[in-house]
């Protein structure tokens, strides 16, 4: 099997050399949503109520009905230490308000189960792949991670990253900070370096659990709208995040 660095190296050439889609949106979007143990299984729960709850809202389809195309293709799929095979649901085209419904019940039906560890790289490349792959062509292309620690699991996530980023692709950060995070400087300014990427790419921080619902809609709506983001800078410090800090602190404690 491939390894997810090893799948993206090649994005860049298949993202250029793609023909044009009759099936033209605004946006192609990938929801890739965390369910690592990190996370207890009510905190999992009120995370996927958030995700049924923006996708019903009238404030996401009033954004999908004011595109160019009036029309998005959306997907999404679980993750942890690796990408939960049976979470991903397909490409739907989201264009009325039945369209964002069943989309959002299908999400709802899903039973919920949390794995272990957490891979960024693995969710990134997945997204990317399935954007590379998807048979509807969006002028923006963004891959929407959620996720409540560092990369600690398969290959680093900056290369990776980056590659996405190399193709074409915005990535997004949804940071989990309902705890102590374990990168310094908050798991924001983690993400904000080695995770988003991509023109007009963001991170919101999730503090209290009862914050979700509302910064997964207002996260959507500026995916589906492409506007820039209102939302505090995270300043760049010199030395910046520590990208291998949740692989160094795995090892860490595998060797004690």
């Amino acid at each position: 099997m491939l390894t997810t660095l090893a799948v993206l190296m090649s994005l860049t050439g298949v993202a250029a050399t793609a023909a044009p889609s009759s099936n033209e949106v605004d946006v192609a979007l990938v929801l890739a949503v965390d369910t690592s143990r990190s996370m207890d299984f009510d905190e999992v729960r009120i995370q996927r109520e958030g995700y049924v709850e923006a996708l019903k809202h009238q404030e996401f389809l009033n954004a999908v009905r004011n595109g160019l195309t009036g029309r998005i293709a959306i997907s999404y799929f679980e993750w942890a230490g690796y990408v939960v095979p049976d979470s991903v649901i397909d490409w739907t085209v989201i264009e009325t308000q039945q369209d964002a419904d069943a989309f959002a019940d299908k999400l709802g039906a899903r039973p919920i189960i949390t794995q272990r560890r957490t891979s960024i790289s693995a969710a990134v490349a997945q997204g990317a792949t399935m954007i590379v792959s998807s048979p509807y062509s969006g002028m923006r292309k963004v891959i929407d991670v959620s996720g409540d620690g560092p990369n600690n699991s398969g290959d680093p996530v900056l290369p990776v990253r980056d590659k996405a980023v190399a193709a074409g692709i915005t990535i997004n950060g949804l940071a989990i900070m309902l705890r102590p995070s374990e990168a310094p400087g908050g798991l924001d300014r983690y993400y904000a370096d080695c995770v988003i990427g991509g023109p007009g790419s963001f991170v919101l921080p999730v503090h209290k659990v009862e914050d979700f619902a509302v910064a997964i809609r207002r996260k959507l709506v500026l995916e589906v709208s492409g506007l820039d983001p209102l939302v505090k800078k995270i300043a760049a410090t010199q030395a910046g995040s520590d990208c291998l800090i949740g692989e160094k602190q795995w090892q860490n404690l595998f060797d004690r």
